[in-house]
């Protein structure tokens, strides 16, 4: 019986503005700790959920798994103000204590906005506007190396993915990646095949942390309540067709697609950071999730649901 307590910290960049987020980001850290607490009797769960950029908040710097949301605005916004030079430095302090392979170094994983802040810290790729709004479910796909990380493997060489963004990360520095010890692990377009997209995708920037540029946590239950609501329903229409708009509505129905990207690829990224900790701290590994194409129903608003994810609750 182990009297380890893990702490878990939930960093919201949405600057106060009501999101789905939230609400997935914890579905994912719920269903992890009862993944760890089966394993480990005894273990205890601490999560603080902090916001830096409304509130000024921080993520502690002992946490042990930290999980970083997207937000609205330019990844440049407030980038010398007290909030956004913490949070850069807190970047340092998991790449640090990760390369010094302290027993209590903890992992961390960017998504959308908290990835182009963390492209731009660690200055892998230039950051430009895009031309038009990105939205809606698209395919990413894993490089060579993608292929050979753990929370990529089970995709092969292609997964679906919501995406709501402006900007993205492009011309990265493959030099400055290689000096930090980080990778290349998605794009938006497939290696050698036609450019319809020259974004980074997924990246591994350094020991400790690792993103991507699309919501891995988004779930079949935020992403229809938010395709469905009438001005984003047209706006998707207006941008890309009714063909399309069809096609990603025929998507949400499809267990292997996004409901699969968020029963699979947080959860096994968070066991294996587990896996890895559980060895320097005496704790019974968890190994990666599985994944029951079988217990997928439609009619569930929670969308797929593996065993150990708790439904979706009424969380907006």
């Amino acid at each position: 019986m182990t009297t380890e307590t893990l702490k878990l910290c939930l960093v919201d960049l949405n600057n106060g503005v009501p999101n789905e987020a939230t609400r997935c980001f914890r579905r994912v850290f719920d269903a992890f700790s009862l993944r760890a607490a089966a394993a480990n009797p005894g273990l205890r769960f601490e999560l603080v959920h902090v916001q830096p950029r409304n509130l000024g908040e921080l993520p502690h710097p002992d946490s042990d798994f930290v999980l970083s949301s997207g937000g609205p605005g330019a990844p440049t916004d407030g980038w010398d103000d007290p909030w956004c030079t913490g949070y850069r430095h807190f970047l340092d302090r998991v790449v640090e204590l990760n390369r010094a392979g302290h027993a209590r170094a903890p992992s961390m994983f960017a998504v959308c906005h908290s990835f182009e802040i963390s492209v731009l810290h660690f200055g892998i790729a230039r950051m430009p506007q895009r031309a038009r709004l990105k939205f809606g479910v698209f395919p990413a796909y894993p490089t060579e190396a993608g292929t050979d990380t753990a929370f990529l493997v089970p995709f092969g060489d292609r997964l679906f993915a919501w995406e709501h963004r402006r900007f993205e990360a492009v011309d990265e520095d493959a030099a400055r990646l290689s000096a930090l010890g980080g990778r290349v692990l998605a794009r938006e377009s497939r290696e050698g095949g036609p450019d319809k997209g020259r974004s980074l995708m997924a990246v591994e920037f350094a020991p400790g942390p690792s993103g991507t540029q699309f919501h891995p946590e988004a779930d079949r239950a935020g992403v229809l309540a938010w395709i469905k609501r009438e001005e984003h329903a047209e706006a998707v229409r207006e941008q890309y067709g009714d063909h399309l708009y069809e096609k990603m509505l025929s998507t949400l129905a499809d267990p292997t697609r996004l409901a699969r990207t968020f029963a699979v690829l947080l959860p096994t990224w968070l066991a294996e950071r587990f896996d890895l900790m559980a060895a320097r701290r005496g704790l019974n590994p968890i190994g990666p999730p599985e994944y029951d194409l079988g217990a997928f129903d439609p009619s569930n608003t929670g969308g797929m649901t593996p065993a150990a994810v708790p439904p979706a609750d009424d969380e907006d």
